[in-house]
């Protein structure tokens, strides 16, 4: 394999990483607060696909994104308030399986709304210009998804520890009861982060289908599993080891394919997650944590 070629599966694997790092991100958000898995996270992902199909259908891509990215907030916000918001107090099981009745609702909503006919993703001109740099081609998406992923987790990171939303999120996930009684505003806080990581899921979305060229009712459930392993292999809860775990699975899943493993390609992220439990549980950047009886 020439190292033109190595250079180039890195590349993809970059870009694909990216991706799946802005879809961690909503997992490992949502887990930092809530202590939930949000199982649904890969189904708003897909349903991001779905509605750019619809939007680009009728308007132009400038205005398609915003729209697409403000209806899939909506979506996480309403998942959030009906699903998950009335569980608050049962049981952490109970909001488990909401999370996974939501999941299973959002594919045959899809299903039903939408067949499971596979459905073309509009094309993006300005994402599908191909560029060159050196003996390298490749989409712009592939060279702008690293570069916004960055610049977004950066943002995030500015917004977490250097506003008072970000510090009443911290205070929220150190201690739910105590920031209650400190007069943060529980609900809109946990809003907030669903805000959050539905329009990072949104925007993976766009970078992600863009190179995929379609969506079906189940184009969310392997990728959204891959970015919960990502999180888990960062350290859940960690928005930085979301990031770096997303790279990590995409670069190895990109080369693995471009060795000729493609089968072996998804068994590979899995047998990383059982690794990276058997050996470090909290992940590359988790804190141990101690329950209090």
């Amino acid at each position: 394999m020439s190292l033109t070629t190595i250079l180039q599966h890195c590349l993809t694997g970059i870009s694909l990483g990216g991706a799946y790092a802005l879809i961690a991100i909503g997992y490992t958000m949502v887990y930092g607060i809530l202590r939930l898995i949000n199982f649904a996270h890969g189904d708003i992902f897909m349903m991001a696909g779905y509605f750019m199909i619809f939007a680009m259908a009728s308007i132009p891509w400038p205005i398609a994104i915003p729209l697409v990215i403000l209806g899939t907030v909506v979506l996480g916000v309403v998942i959030e308030r009906a699903a998950y918001k009335p569980l608050r107090t049962a049981p952490r099981m109970s909001i488990m399986i909401s999370a996974i009745g939501v999941s299973y609702l959002l594919q045959n909503l899809a299903t039903y709304l939408f067949t499971a006919i596979p459905k073309g993703y509009p094309e993006i001109p300005f994402l599908k210009r191909i560029f060159k740099i050196g003996d390298l081609s490749a989409s712009l998406v592939t060279f702008i998804t690293p570069v916004l992923t960055i610049v977004l987790v950066l943002l995030l990171m500015a917004l977490i520890n250097h506003t008072k939303v970000g510090m009443a999120m911290r205070a929220v996930s150190k201690d739910f009861e105590t920031s209650r009684l400190m007069g943060i505003k529980i609900n809109t806080i946990i809003s907030i982060t669903f805000v959050i990581g539905s329009a990072l899921a949104a925007v993976g979305s766009i970078l992600y289908f863009t190179d995929r060229m379609s969506v079906t009712p189940f184009s969310g459930t392997l990728p959204g599993l891959k970015c919960f392993v990502a999180a888990v292999f960062g350290g859940i809860g960690s928005i930085p080891g979301a990031v770096v775990g997303g790279f990590v699975i995409g670069i190895c899943e990109t080369l693995l394919v471009a060795m000729g493993y493609s089968t072996f390609s998804d068994a590979f992220t899995f047998l990383l997650l059982i690794v990276m439990l058997l050996f470090r549980p909290t992940g590359l950047f988790g804190e141990k944590s101690t329950d209090k009886v």
